[in-house]
């Protein structure tokens, strides 16, 4: 009877004992703390630390909250009958070039644009080149190596090398790849663009690049969710087809052909186009701009032109923002009494160039010279700030909310070097579905931020004015009184003149131009002799009409 029970319960001990096993072997579940939002039929919003949602990582086989942005990715690809255009900065995820390589030996048309930094594949890279490599890139490097390492014995094999390297496995396969040196030059600004065209009616646009730290996660940091990153699916032919001829400019005659791709300012300007997707409109624009151009036409213009639509707030959750233009504006939207509220990645929140520091009505200097046109907030705001982020990611968002119901996205961010450098895309979506999305996840970032200046930044400020002193330069728009607009048909001589590069002589201009036919827009500013676009440029937040 003893002996009976000993059996038993060594056999209840064997059993708990296989089923922890299993468990463990199994993906773990994980209840996400929020239910999900409804999702607009044409366009859905995704954001990889999404706390409505849960999937278990292939490469980390962790489990974890958030949208899996490479299966979308992957499943949208697996979906096209004819076509898949790619145009993303770096492509490093096996999975999404084994379904490149699927769709291509199927007979669909594939072709992929990379930026020239990133053409590399990390397999090909000898010893005394990883020896070479920057500290961050040997980081990225070693990754690498252990997503490749299948068998997990600390070496890879060309074996393994073909199956985990992206570009490998694309070259192998034979799929057409251009970077931006296709058009004969050393490459463009950045080709940033991180969209994908299938069967001319699916487009996926997305701030994330196709890399693990982009979308997953870092393997260096258990913790790390991937860099903060958001990804719409867009199911229209007529914007497909804007985002098509985008490609076809880049694309040129592809690999082999002649150098006739257009990278960078080599692209003709066009102007925003809107479409309507069902009810929802959406504006699109690509960057860059020639400086030759109006900058309000431009991708920056198009955003300024968007946040001055704004009756109630404006929520940002950026990168980096260094645009002065931009800053300018939502500072005259807050005296109007706009709610803003705006998140800025650590990294780039506090430096120099940062207007995070004009909306907290701060200065940081440069070797004792503020930047040109630098205008720190006379009244600034407490409500702007930076995430606090699992160990190893970033806020890659480029996104604004306006009213919670125009979401700006895109690749682009809010700066001049995207505007006038790089290959980037723009969208404005009017479509509160669409924003209640974007919302959800600025609230899940603001919740936990860390607003308002630091302390040791109010140290840094008065460490520069004692070790500069007189030699530390103000801007002469520090001055002035720039919330004051100069109303071009009623401004008297002396008014005009308080505007910068405007003289007796181009008052006079100004004065006698109206007098044929009043202003309505800056544009008709340009009839007058001796202004050009750049002197446009500095007066477009200074004048009214």
């Amino acid at each position: 009877m003893l002996f009976s029970s000993i059996k038993l319960c060594f056999g209840y001990v064997l059993l708990l004992a296989f089923s922890l096993t299993a468990c463990l072997n199994q993906p773990q579940q994980l209840v996400p703390p929020v239910s999900p939002l409804p999702q607009d039929p044409l366009i859905e919003s995704y954001f990889n630390q999404s706390q409505a949602s849960s999937y278990t990582e292939t490469l980390r086989q962790q489990t974890r909250l958030g949208d899996n942005l490479e299966e979308i990715i992957v499943n949208t690809i697996a979906d096209a009958t004819s076509s898949v255009d790619v145009a993303v900065q770096e492509l490093r995820l096996p999975a999404i070039a084994q379904a490149l390589v699927e769709r291509y030996q199927a007979g669909a048309k594939v072709r992929v644009i990379i930026e020239n930094t990133y053409n590399r594949p990390w397999g090909s890279l000898s010893p005394s080149e990883v020896a070479q490599l920057p500290e961050r890139e040997r980081d990225r490097y070693d990754e690498f190596i252990q997503i490749t390492d299948i068998n997990m014995d600390g070496e890879i094999s060309q074996d393994e090398i073909n199956r985990r390297d992206a570009l490998i496995i694309l070259s192998n396969a034979g799929v057409p790849l251009i970077d931006d040196t296709a058009d004969g030059s050393k490459g463009s600004g950045l080709m940033h663009h991180k969209f994908l065209v299938v069967d001319g009616q699916t487009i996926i646009v997305t701030s994330a690049n196709f890399t693990t730290s982009g979308i997953h996660g870092d393997f260096s940091e258990p913790l790390s969710r991937g860099n903060a990153n958001n990804l719409l699916k867009i199911e229209s032919s007529e914007l497909a087809e804007i985002f098509t001829e985008e490609f076809n400019l880049l694309w040129g005659d592809g690999p082999g052909g002649k150098p006739d791709s257009k990278f960078g300012v080599k692209k003709t300007f066009r102007d925003t186009r809107e479409v309507l997707v069902g009810e929802t409109k959406v504006a699109v624009q690509f960057s860059p701009i020639s400086n030759s151009q109006y900058w309000q036409k431009s991708v920056n213009g198009l955003i300024n032109q968007t946040l001055e639509k704004a009756q109630t707030s404006i929520n940002l959750s950026l990168f980096v923002f260094s645009s002065q233009k931009l800053v300018n504006n939502l500072e005259n939207q807050s005296l109007k009494g706009v709610l803003i509220q705006g998140l800025i990645d650590p990294s780039f929140a506090y430096r120099y160039y940062s207007e995070g520091l004009d909306m907290m009505g701060i200065a940081l200097a440069n070797k004792c010279k503020y930047e040109t046109d630098n205008r720190p907030w006379q009244k600034p705001i407490s409500t702007v700030g930076v995430p606090n982020l699992p160990p190893g990611d970033r806020l890659h968002h480029k996104f604004g909310i306006i009213d919670n119901s125009i979401v700006i996205t895109g690749s682009h961010n809010w700066t001049e070097a995207a505007n006038q450098n790089n290959d980037e895309t723009l969208l404005v979506i009017e479509n509160s579905t669409v924003a209640a999305h974007f919302d959800r996840e600025f609230q899940r970032l603001y919740q936990t931020a860390t607003m308002g200046i630091p302390s040791w930044l109010i140290k840094k400020v008065e460490k520069q004015k004692k070790e500069c002193g007189d030699r530390l330069t103000e801007t002469e728009t520090s001055v002035i009184d720039t919330n004051k607009k100069i109303n071009l048909n009623t401004a008297t001589a002396e008014e005009l003149e308080t505007l910068p590069g405007v003289g007796p002589k181009l008052a006079e201009r100004i004065i006698q131009t109206r007098k044929n036919k009043p202003f309505k827009s800056l544009a008709d500013l340009d009839q007058v002799s001796g202004i050009g676009p750049k002197m446009l440029d500095k007066l477009s937040d200074r004048v009214t009409w």
